[in-house]
């Protein structure tokens, strides 16, 4: 029997811990929350410059009688209108803090032409008090209730890409409080993240603008950033700017293995520091192990890796009688440098967010269709096929809706080195083979579902495909793109 103390203290935890977790279960998590953090854990690590010094209007062009600079902040005064940065930009992330007054309206302008309008001619990002009394109004109902009224679009509020794109609302802060916002802009990717939640996560390709009117601004590859005034006083201080602009199809590195600035290498050159094996080759199935079932086919698949994998002169090295490679990082967006080079008549691959693939195979192989005489020569076997390997490596093999070939054949002849830059921003992938462009932002489809309703998974590993060759890579550079 328990003693008087230990049933006080008792029926004291049991008062007092069941209201603890009611509470808990009470703060939900914020999906929009947990996915900025997904994003700004690629921006802590991205390589930030000022847009602003924080002085003057250095680096600025356009109304700069409009503006002034006060103690670090950059105001847009009554009556101000555009400020355009000097330079053009195409993929970056601009991070910023502003502050509104009562109904204050701006905008931040992106891939703006020289002079052109923010909204029409470029793609404008609403800067807006959307709870201010210019916006609403009470009506009286016929029954005597009022009711709230906002006469406001919903491609106008804040954070909206305007008449193109609403946001999610319930993220600006008050009047008069510092506001801290983050606009991605990749290729036709724009990811808004305001105060630790993203409001906006759009992909421009996939999007019929709201208002019904043209646009022709998303269209825009590259341009001006600008400050759209509207006339309202809006504080803004701590801009800056990482650049996400394509980088050069071949790396600016002088030794083996060691990566370009702004990227990480995630072969060492060393051993395999950063792999694991294939846990299972049903990418689906993978992702559904598991506790104890995940970690026994793990082991398993890293036995294998270990016997058929290894490491000889700075060069990752396969048999050929294992089975596929994979990081043991997942990955989203990214660039991703990597060389390699396959004896005669080998085939492999790159698995994307684990799924098949960017083609590597001899495009030179000598083996005919069915029926077809024997070619007199490897440039005779290749002039045979009117598709396939003969076309080069590097096309998005399993596609079956979009291009799954490359645009020319850029292969080096096997037995020598070739570099792939490998771009992937969404879906979409491009694909320089060797300083050849030969992929164009074409859509990755999602192998695994076959239906093609269920669109790619958005971060899963890399893999290097066994296909029953012997391979070699070397000089993998990765650099991850927020999303």
């Amino acid at each position: 029997m328990k003693s008087p103390v230990v049933r006080f203290f008792t029926l004291c935890l049991c008062a007092v811990f069941p209201a603890v977790a009611a509470k808990a279960q009470d703060q939900k998590v914020d999906p929009n929350v947990v996915a900025a953090q997904t994003a700004m854990a690629v921006l802590d690590k991205a390589p930030w410059s000022d847009l602003f010094n924080g002085k003057d209007l250095t680096g600025w062009t356009g109304d700069t009688a409009g503006y002034t600079v006060q103690d670090g902040i950059l105001i847009c005064n009554k009556g101000g209108k555009h400020l355009y940065t000097e330079k053009e930009y195409s993929d970056f992330a601009v991070q910023f803090e502003f502050k509104l007054e009562e109904s204050g309206n701006n905008g931040i302008g992106i891939r703006v032409p020289k002079d052109g309008h923010p909204s029409r001619e470029g793609i404008e990002i609403q800067i807006l008090d959307h709870d201010g009394k210019v916006y609403n109004g009470e009506a009286v109902m016929a029954d005597g209730k009022k009711q709230k009224l906002n006469w406001l679009k919903p491609w106008q509020y804040h954070g909206s890409v305007y008449g193109i794109y609403p946001p999610r609302l319930g993220y600006l802060k008050p009047v008069g409080e510092w506001n801290t916002q983050t606009i991605v802009v990749i290729e036709d990717h724009i990811l808004i993240v305001l105060n630790g939640a993203v409001i906006v996560d759009a992909f421009l390709d996939n999007i019929t603008p709201v208002d019904g009117t043209p646009h022709p601004g998303m269209k825009n590859k590259k341009g001006h950033i600008v400050l759209a005034g509207h006339d309202d006083r809006v504080e803004f201080r701590n801009l800056k700017l990482a650049d996400y602009a394509t980088s050069p199809t071949t790396p600016a590195t002088n030794a083996d293995n060691s990566p370009p600035a702004g990227f990480t290498a995630f072969f060492n050159g060393k051993d395999l520091t950063g792999w694991k094996g294939l846990a299972h080759g049903n990418a689906n199935d993978r992702r559904a192990l598991s506790g104890d079932a995940l970690q026994a086919a793990q082991t398993k698949a890293d036995t294998v890796m270990t016997e058929h994998w290894s490491v000889a002169d700075g060069i990752l090295t396969y048999d050929g009688k294992g089975d596929s490679l994979c990081t043991a990082k997942d990955y989203g967006d990214f660039e991703f440098y990597v060389d390699w080079k396959i004896p005669p008549g080998a085939d492999s691959g790159i698995y994307l967010r684990g799924t098949p693939q960017i083609q590597i195979w001899d495009p030179w192989d000598p083996r005919v269709k069915p029926g077809a005489p024997d070619p007199a020569n490897p440039e005779e076997g290749v002039a045979q096929y009117t598709n396939g390997r003969n076309l080069g490596s590097g096309g998005l093999w399993n596609n079956r809706r979009w291009r799954n070939a490359p645009t020319s054949l850029a292969d080096k002849k096997p037995g020598e080195w070739n570099t792939f830059l490998i771009r992937m921003v969404g879906d979409k992938v491009s694909i320089w083979l060797n300083n050849q462009l030969i992929v164009d932002r074409v859509a990755l489809e999602n192998y695994w579902d076959q239906s093609g309703l269920i669109p790619l998974i958005r971060a899963d590993q890399i893999e290097l495909q066994h296909h029953g060759s012997e391979l070699y890579f070397k000089n993998m550079y990765i650099r991850e793109l927020p999303y």
